[in-house]
């Protein structure tokens, strides 16, 4: 007996779905009760399937919302759907896929998905070969919505339809979509086309043995009048050029062709897609030889593509002019994530490298409208391919750029703008020809009057800051300057923003040069203070804190100081400790500990005891969340994070004068906590503490250090790099405080540290501090670790020979040659590599320079004379030179 509903039970389900639909929040909850209530009854999913699939009487919007509810129960609770009312919902479904109302197709499809991915492609076995038979069908609607839930399945489950948990249904259904390419219907051919596309990328066994038709088949489509149906043409040829390049290569100029006319489409959505190519076609190596012959064409798309949109500049506002004093709205501020403090060594011609620094993209210069368009899309294709291309691409460029840059209207203008910094990573070297007249020009745009030209203006211009620093400083760091710090008090929010981004990154490419201009920066900044709303307040304590790490001690002048400090001061105290604000700002105020120095001691019992409270806090409520997780919530670590950031930067900056803090504060006890918790990042800023306390305090450190030590050994663990990094580098400071006491902890960590220089594929700052520890620890303690010198002096030497001249490569140096002259036979494969690490040193102090002296000569008398020139024939002309000038071998 099919199931019936009973018709008072059938009044009460409906009553429900049109309270549902009700604005009023007090309905609302009681709709949620009763939904609770009726989920007891198994068999009020029959009738919500019964409304949607059956009740032909009902709007449209009342069947698709029971079919929604239907697909939240299913999602909750399907496990325990008795067997006959899950049987009467999928039977249901399949019989009325084909629903007059596309509305009504589409929900059967989203709850046919749902069901499918609760595990129960394995359970229904009829599911697919039905769908792909209703696709056969003469009626449109039912091939259509057979279609829509296939694609809807296609799109979850792409890795289990080509598994042989289900044997392979794809061997079928790939062959089925590809006929559909040919439908006369435009929908059914976006549907078929859509279904493959979601095997591209995994490279489905069965999408691989048909390639070629399907490669065919999308060529037959190129010219559809249907946009959708041009859209996933374009999608698919895109994700083929990642995977399958060698089947596109032999057909690429027609291709090219085809994609220069798809990015100029009248659909926006296709111009995008098409536009994606370029992108991806960039990072291919056949990507010069194969775009060559078409730049000519390509580039005035791409520059035409990066205008504003009459609809982008509605978005942005671009008319309204000054909003200055208009609150920003909670949903504008993006989240921020803290990047927690990694040790790094300095290297030679630079300061530290950041290696894994990722570049602020294309969309500094529009964010808000974060969703990516053709505007961003054709501006990253242009800087990539300019990276491609370098100085080939200017020929084509710079006859467009003229019209451009000077152009009276300013969307056209702007574009300019764009396209001079889209090009500035990889044409530089051409523009600097360019740049003494470009610079002005991009200067005097920052008085334009629309704020979207002076915004891109600020973002083109930091992407020259490098060139205009290596300048003479009156030519343009100085105009440049005193501009962007008008900009930084600019009416409008947005150019603000751009602004004081700009200046950020000014800030790092000039470093000291920026000194004889503190004052001036400083009063623009504590200005912007009193002047900005939320979300740029956010990105000037990005600026202040850019500027504490550029000019270091430079800041710590009296007069600088009272300017600065009382603003950020009472910030500090405006904040309540929940508040997010105060990453930022912790931020901020660490790096300005760090360049203050002593300069900070005034300021710094109050930020101290904040910092250690919120360390405290944290764990108190991550206690009480692992005991009790139903009653009290999780805390933000990141609170705990960035406050041991600070206290990092206090020790720094403050060195010895951290010490009465220390010692009134139970921070040593909070480390050890902090040092053992779950989150790898908490643990990674509880070593960097712990490393800058070992330098500024010892004496409060070293009762710890038996607790302490087994804690480090387990964090020597690769997986997690930048804790492994924090680990080792505050081992190597004990090290150096501890001396022979070091004795008793060195099996402990040892094998870690020689294991991890030995790993293949070690990023470069890992290996240095794994390289200084390691001698370090054979400095204090050379008995124990010498008898290991043949297991890590080759990758050691190799790891530090770009390492600067200091302090930190001074002891690890010492601790290898007291190591060589406990056992040199450990050193004897590899001395070419000691030869060379050696001749790395610009100036060593005397009694270093003694020891390799001692050493190298020491090695030459033991081998003969004879034996040394065979050996030293295989040292590079420089190294030759070297030792022979600095040590006479």
């Amino acid at each position: 007996m099919e199931w019936q509903p009973d018709e008072q039970g059938l009044q009460q389900v409906l009553q429900l779905l049109k309270d549902s639909q009700s604005p009023d929040t007090a309905t609302q909850r009681a709709v949620q009760e009763k939904l609770e209530q009726l989920n007891q009854y198994p068999d009020f999913n029959n009738y919500l399937i019964f409304v949607l699939t059956s009740l032909k009487s009902e709007d449209e919007p009342t069947r698709s919302l029971s079919g929604l509810i239907l697909k939240n129960n299913v999602k909750a609770h399907y496990q325990n759907f008795p067997p006959a009312v899950a049987d009467f919902i999928k039977r249901e479904c399949l019989n009325n896929i084909g629903d007059p109302s596309p509305l009504i197709r589409a929900t059967i499809g989203i709850l046919i998905t749902t069901i499918a991915s609760k595990g129960e492609l394995q359970t229904w076995p009829e599911l697919l070969p039905q769908l792909c038979n209703l696709l056969n069908s003469e009626d449109y609607n039912t091939c259509e919505g057979s279609f829509g839930a296939l694609q809807k399945i296609c799109e979850d489950s792409s890795e289990l339809l080509d598994s042989d948990a289900l044997n392979r249904p794809l061997n079928i259904m790939i062959p089925k979509f590809l006929q559909f390419f040919k439908h006369c219907s435009p929908k059914i051919r976006s549907h078929a086309i859509a279904c493959v596309n979601q095997f591209i990328i995994g490279r489905a066994q069965a999408l691989m043995d048909n390639i070629d038709t399907f490669i065919e088949s999308l060529f037959a489509l190129a010219g559809d009048e249907d946009c959708e149906v041009r859209k996933n043409v374009c999608r698919a040829l895109v994700m083929l050029l990642e995977v399958r390049i060698d089947r596109l290569i032999p057909h690429m100029h027609s291709i090219i062709q085809y994609m220069l006319q798809r990015t100029q489409d009248a659909d926006e959505n296709v111009a995008l897609e098409a536009c994606e190519f370029w992108l991806t076609l960039a990072e291919q190596p056949v990507c010069k030889e194969a775009l060559s012959g078409h730049l000519v064409q390509l580039i005035p798309i791409l520059v035409n593509g990066m205008k504003y949109s009459e609809i982008d500049i509605i978005l942005l506002k671009g008319d309204v002019e000054e909003d200055d004093n208009v609150p920003d709205s909670e949903q504008d501020i993006k989240p921020r994530f803290h990047k927690s403090r990694t040790v790094t060594l300095q290297h030679e011609g630079g300061e530290g490298e950041e290696g894994e620094d990722i570049d602020e993209d294309e969309d500094d210069d529009d964010d808000t409208l974060s969703d990516w368009n053709l505007r961003k899309c054709s501006a990253a294709a242009l800087d990539v391919l300019a990276n491609v291309f370098r100085d080939e691409l200017l020929p084509h460029l710079l006859p467009l750029l003229k019209g451009l840059l000077f152009h009276p209207d300013w969307v056209i203008k702007e574009s300019g703008i764009l396209v001079l910094g889209a090009i500035a990573e990889g044409c530089m070297q051409g523009m600097v020809p360019y740049l003494p007249e470009l610079i002005p020009h991009l200067i005097q745009c920052l008085c334009d009057k629309k704020a979207l030209v002076r915004s891109i203006a600020c973002w083109t211009l930091s992407r020259y800051a490098h060139w205009v620093v290596s300048q003479p400083p009156d030519a343009h760091l100085k105009p440049l300057m005193t501009e962007l710090l008008k900009r930084i008090l600019d009416g409008n929010k947005r150019v603000q923003e751009a602004a004081c981004s700009a200046f950020a990154t000014l800030e790092e490419e000039a470093c000291t040069e920026l000194v004889p201009y503190l004052s001036f920066i400083l009063d623009t900044l504590v200005f912007a203070f009193g002047k900005y709303q939320h979300k740029n307040l956010l990105i000037l304590y990005d600026a202040i804190g850019t500027l504490a790490d550029s000019v270091g001690h430079h800041l710590n002048q009296p007069e600088y100081i009272q300017k600065l400090m009382p603003p950020l001061i009472q910030k500090w105290n405006e904040l309540k400790d929940e508040d997010k604000d105060l990453f930022p700002l912790l931020e901020c105020l660490s790096s300005v500990a760090t360049a203050l120095q002593s300069g900070f001691l005034p300021y710094c019992e109050p930020v101290y005891q904040r910092c250690v409270t919120l360390v405290q806090k944290t764990l108190a409520q991550a206690m009480m969340y692992s005991q009790q997780p139903d009653q009290y919530e999780a805390p933000d670590k990141d609170f705990m994070i960035v406050a041991l950031d600070l206290l990092s930067g206090l020790a720094e900056g403050l060195g010895g004068h951290v010490d009465q803090l220390v010692a009134r504060s139970n921070i040593m006890t909070l480390l050890f906590q902090c040092m053992q918790d779950t989150m790898p990042e908490v643990r990674q800023s509880s070593f960097a503490l712990l490393g800058d306390l070992t330098k500024a305090c010892f004496p409060h450190v070293k009762p710890c250090i038996a607790e302490f030590m087994p804690i480090l050994g387990t964090n020597l663990n690769p997986e997690f790099i930048s804790v492994c990094n924090n680990a080792t580098w505050a081992i190597g400071e004990i090290c150096m405080q501890m001396g022979v006491e070091m004795q008793p902890y060195v099996s402990l960590v040892l094998p870690h540290l020689v294991e991890i220089i030995n790993r293949p594929n070690t990023p470069k700052t890992l290996l240095e501090n794994t390289a200084i520890t390691i001698g370090r620890l054979g400095y204090v303690c050379p008995q124990e670790v010498a008898p290991m010198l043949q297991q890590f002096i080759r990758p050691w030497c190799t790891s530090l020979r770009n390492i600067r001249d200091n302090e930190e490569k001074d002891s690890a140096f010492r601790g290898i040659c007291v190591m060589i002259g406990v056992n040199p036979g450990g050193v004897v494969q590899d001395f070419i590599f000691f030869c060379d690490a050696v001749a790395s040193w610009v100036s060593p102090k005397d009694d270093l320079r003694d020891m390799f002296y001692k050493i190298l000569h020491g090695f030459k008398d033991q081998v003969g004379e004879e034996n040394w020139q065979q050996f030293s024939e295989q040292f590079p002309p420089i190294l030759k030179e070297r030792l022979s000038a600095c040590y006479g071998v």
